[in-house]
C-alpha cells in the first residue's frame, strides 16, 4: 500500500498561483521599479541604491516581525490573503507617481527629489505588505502544510517560478514598459495580485498549527544571540558566504537593463535576458542533481569560479550574441551557487526555529546585500561618468566595470568558504575521535 503523502490538486493550485503572483510582483519591484526610476524620474544612480536599500531593511525587518507574529497567532492565511490584497494596491499606485504629480503636490519643493522620494517610500509600502504576505506567511504556510518526504519536490517547482515570471513579463509585457506606459504596466499586475489575494480566500486551507506562546521579545532576538551564533557556527558561516555573493549580484544587478539599454543599447534586451534565463535555468535543473552527490560545499566552488567567468566575460562582449553567450555562463553560475548555497543553509538550519531563521536567512541575503552591492555598483557608475544627453539633459549611464566590482566581490566569497571547509574537517575529525 503507497503511504506516501501527496500533494492534491487544490493544495497545487494553491501554490502555483500564489508562487507565481508573488514573483511577478517581485520582478517588478527588483528589476522595473529601478528603470521606471531611471527612465520617468532621475538618472542619479544614487535615488536607484537608495531604494534597493530601502526596501531591503523593510523587507528583512517585516519578515523577522510577521513571521514571529503569525507564529503567535497560529494563523497564515489571513496574512496572506489581506497581504496579497494590499500589494496589488501598493503596486498599482505606483502609475500614480510622476513628476508633474509631484509638483503640482509640493510646488516649492524640487519636484524630482520629491518624485523620487515618493517611489522609494511607496517601494517601501509595496514591500511591507509583500514580505508580510510571501516572505513571512506563504514561506511559513509552504513549511507547515508541506510534508518533508516531497518537500524537496515542491521547492523544485517553487524555485523555477521567479524565472517564469521574468520570461512572461520579459516576454510579454516589456514593451509596455519601453512605450512608457508605465501606468498600464502597475495596474495590470497590481490587479492580477488583488485577485490572487481574492481567489485564495476561497482555495487557501488554514495550515494547522499551534499558537506560540513564547516571549515576543524573546523569539525575535534569538537568533542574534552570541552563544547561538557559536552553537551554529557552520550556519552562520554558510550565511556569510550568501551574504558576501549576494553583494556581488547587487552591485550589477539593480542596473542590468539600464545597461543594456543605454550602454549596450541593446532594444531587444528581452530576448537577451530570456535566452539567458532559459538556459540557465536548464543548467540549474541539470546541475542540482549533482549538489547532492558532490556535496553541497563543493559544488559550491566550481559554480562560484563558473560565475566568475561570465563576470568578467560580460566587461569585454558589446554584440547581442556575445552578451547571451557571457550571460549565460554568468547567470548558470549564479544559479548553482545560489542552489548549493541554499541547500547548504537548509541542511544546517534547526529544524524547530525553522521559521524564525527565515528572518535571519533575509538579513545575509536581502538586506545586508541589497543596502552594499548597489551602493558599490552607484559608485563605480558615478566614477566612470559615462553620460549622454537627452532632450537637453545630461545623464548618466552603467558601463562595464560594474561586472569587474562584483567580480572583485565575489573573490571574497573564498573566505568563508575556506572557513567552512576547515569547520567541516574539524567536525569530521571529532567524529572519528569520538568513534575510535
Amino acid at each position: 500500500m503507497n503511504t506516501k503523502p501527496r500533494i492534491g490538486a487544490r493544495l497545487w493550485s494553491a501554490l502555483l498561483l500564489l508562487g507565481l503572483a508573488g514573483q511577478f510582483a517581485w520582478t517588478i519591484e527588483n528589476m522595473y521599479f529601478n528603470v521606471f526610476l531611471y527612465n520617468t524620474i532621475s538618472t542619479d544612480p544614487g535615488y536607484i541604491a537608495a531604494m534597493v536599500a530601502a526596501s531591503a531593511i523593510v523587507a528583512t525587518l517585516t519578515t523577522l516581525l510577521m513571521g514571529v507574529v503569525s507564529d503567535r497567532c497560529g494563523k497564515r492565511k489571513p496574512f496572506i490573503c489581506g497581504g496579497y490584497l494590499l500589494w496589488g494596491l501598493s503596486t498599482m499606485a505606483f502609475g500614480m507617481v510622476t513628476v508633474e504629480n509631484a509638483a503640482a503636490l509640493f510646488p516649492a519643493a524640487n519636484a524630482i527629489a520629491v518624485a523620487a522620494f515618493m517611489v522609494i517610500a511607496l517601494d517601501c509600502i509595496m514591500t511591507f505588505f509583500g514580505s508580510t504576505a510571501n516572505d513571512a506567511a506563504f514561506n511559513a504556510y509552504v513549511t507547515d502544510v508541506v510534508d518533508t518526504s516531497v518537500r524537496g519536490k515542491v521547492e523544485s517547482v517553487l524555485s523555477i517560478l521567479p524565472l517564469l515570471s521574468m520570461l512572461i513579463i520579459f516576454g510579454l509585457f516589456d514593451g509596455m514598459t519601453q512605450a512608457g506606459q508605465w501606468r498600464k504596466f502597475f495596474f495590470l499586475f497590481g490587479i492580477v495580485v488583488i485577485l490572487t489575494g481574492i481567489i485564495s480566500l476561497f482555495v487557501l486551507k488554514e495550515s494547522d498549527i499551534q499558537p506560540e506562546h513564547k516571549p515576543f521579545f524573546s523569539q525575535l532576538v534569538y537568533g542574534f544571540r552570541p552563544s547561538v551564533v557559536a552553537q551554529h557556527k557552520a550556519l552562520y558561516l554558510s550565511l556569510t558566504a550568501m551574504c558576501v555573493f549576494s553583494i556581488a549580484v547587487q552591485v550589477f544587478f539593480p542596473y542590468l537593463i539600464i545597461y543594456m539599454q543605454h550602454y549596450l543599447q541593446l532594444d531587444a534586451y528581452a530576448i537577451v535576458l530570456g535566452v539567458v534565463l532559459i538556459v540557465a535555468s536548464l543548467v540549474s535543473v541539470i546541475g542540482g542533481r549533482w549538489i547532492d552527490k558532490v556535496g553541497k560545499l563543493r559544488f559550491a566552488v566550481p559554480a562560484a569560479l563558473i560565475m566568475l567567468a561570465g563576470l568578467i566575460a560580460m566587461f569585454f562582449v558589446r554584440q547581442m550574441l556575445t552578451v547571451i553567450l557571457a550571460g549565460m555562463v554568468m547567470m548558470s553560475g549564479y544559479m548553482l551557487l545560489t542552489s548549493a548555497l541554499m541547500a547548504q543553509i537548509r541542511d544546517l538550519t534547526p529544524p524547530e526555529k525553522a521559521g524564525h531563521f527565515q528572518g535571519i536567512r533575509m538579513v545575509f541575503s536581502v538586506m545586508l546585500p541589497m543596502i552594499i552591492g548597489p551602493a558599490i555598483g552607484a559608485q563605480v557608475i558615478k566614477g566612470n561618468a559615462q553620460t549622454y544627453v537627452d532632450l537637453g539633459q545630461t545623464k548618466t549611464v552603467p558601463t562595464p566595470e560594474i561586472f569587474l566590482a562584483a567580480a572583485v566581490v565575489l573573490l571574497l566569497t573564498a573566505i568563508p568558504l575556506w572557513l567552512l571547509s576547515r569547520n567541516q574537517q574539524k567536525q569530521a575529525l571529532k567524529e572519528e575521535e569520538t568513534v575510535c
